[in-house]
């Protein structure tokens, strides 16, 4: 039998007033952006990679999630269909390329592929996750630079521009040829660290690449930086060399964009402890946690692990007690109404 996954949202109907009855200034002032809605022109579909998420989006937005059917044949072949009109709507699709991987990739493109067909005046690809961003480069002898296919695709498919969150590289975005938003996790992030107000913090690189984004989040929280010196030696396997900058005495938070199989963070993790940090704490945006990263995580000497819902949590992940995640709905709403609106999305971040 076909495995079926559906996106279809309930449809809300509401009830027709007896009387027209015209608001007051107190209830005109009252009124805002997130009030329940009802635009032919704004549209916000998903598919099956992380409907929760784009169920708090919509309701942010105060909007009813588009209709669409996702479902697959006996062979797994994607099939999907727009099941509400579209024509000349300004469309945001919203799919992180998350396990599985290659699934929910085909999925959002066959959703754009639909929607431009439909006449869709704008289609908006939000990619909370984008997958394939660690290929971004020719590092070995006949390897693809799988990243810039990706993006290919995407605008072949009918985006019109993209909004991402936490790339894994900046400059992957210069592999679109279409505008790209790029939206950072980093405000919810620090807010949380904020309110714990940790004792004597110094804000940890994991390696090298990672170390503008460190250095802005030590800036934030007024924290010390640190930099973890590793070599990977094959995919997936890293091996810490160093740590650069003092950690003895002190509350350390190692930041990276994401988790995978968390080998890398576990062993900056005891790194850390061998210099004489007293408590590790991480966080990333993109909870990948694929292979032994629940187990790694577990048996590791790290506090906590703060993550967003870029990605959903696996069953085992979420009975993970030092696993915390934070919402990001709100911050991709922000950015979704700013590119409806045509205002500016930098905005969020200042």
């Amino acid at each position: 039998m076909a495995t079926v996954a559906t996106t279809t949202a309930e449809k809300v109907t509401a009830e027709k007033p007896t009387a027209e009855k015209k608001p007051t200034t107190d209830e005109k002032t009252e009124r805002k952006p997130q009030r329940a809605r009802v635009d032919d022109r704004f549209k916000v579909f998903c598919g099956t990679a992380n409907e929760p998420l784009c169920d708090e989006v919509c309701q942010f937005l105060g909007l009813t999630r588009g209709q669409a059917q996702v479902t697959r044949f006996a062979d797994g072949e994607a099939y999907v269909q727009i099941q509400e009109n579209v024509r000349g709507a300004d469309v945001f699709v919203m799919q992180p390329t998350s396990h599985p991987v290659d699934m929910h990739l085909m999925e959002l493109l066959l959703m754009m592929d639909a929607l431009k067909r439909a006449s869709a005046r704008r289609i908006t690809a939000v990619i909370p996750y984008y997958g394939y961003a660690r290929q971004d480069r020719k590092d070995k002898p006949r390897v693809p630079i799988s990243s810039k296919l990706v993006a290919d695709l995407l605008t072949t498919a009918g985006a019109d521009r993209a909004l991402v969150v936490d790339l894994h590289a900046p400059q992957l975005q210069g592999f679109f040829n279409i505008p790209v938003d790029h939206l950072f996790a980093s405000p919810v992030l620090v807010d949380h660290f904020r309110k714990l107000n940790l004792p004597n913090l110094t804000v940890v690189s994991p390696d090298a690449g990672g170390v503008e984004r460190a250095r802005f989040f030590a800036k934030k929280v007024d924290a010390a930086l640190a930099i973890v010196d590793k070599r990977r030696v094959e995919m997936n396997v890293a091996e810490v060399m160093h740590v650069i900058g003092d950690v003895n005495g002190r509350t350390c938070l190692i930041i990276d964009d994401l988790i995978d199989t968390a080998g890398t963070l576990v062993k900056v993790a005891q790194a850390l402890v061998n210099n004489g940090a007293t408590t590790i704490y991480a966080c990333c945006s993109h909870p990948v946690l694929s292979g032994a990263a629940v187990e790694n995580l577990l048996n590791s000497p790290i506090a906590e692990v703060v993550v967003t819902n870029t990605i959903p949590l696996s069953e085992a992940a979420r009975q993970v007690s030092k696993i915390k995640v934070l919402s990001i709905a709100g911050l991709i709403g922000r950015a979704i109404q700013s590119i409806h609106e045509e205002t500016s999305v930098s905005r969020l971040f200042i």
